[in-house]
């Protein structure tokens, strides 16, 4: 059961992640595209920073708890083949 929830955690933290981060991207192009002035990028920069980060690590700390699930779930059934 672990594993499984650790592989919904794991693909659900890449997706939101994957799709926060490729978001960002776009938006600080285009914006590097389109503001002639330098403060307005830094300004717009910071927006992204705060706006699309709080979504990345959300999904990072997603998929870093999903992983250390199906870790856990890896050495639970390696110690009970042991026994």
């Amino acid at each position: 059961m672990k594993k499984l929830m650790g592989g919904i955690l794991l693909a659900a933290g890449l997706l939101i992640a994957g799709l926060s981060g490729l978001c960002s991207l776009v938006l600080l192009v285009s914006t590097l595209f389109s503001v002639e002035d330098p403060a307005g990028i830094f300004w717009m920069a910071g927006m992204v920073a705060v706006v699309g980060g709080i979504p990345f690590a959300i999904g990072f700390g997603l998929f870093k708890f999903g992983q250390s699930l199906i870790r856990s779930a890896k050495v639970e059934v390696d110690i009970d083949s042991l026994r």
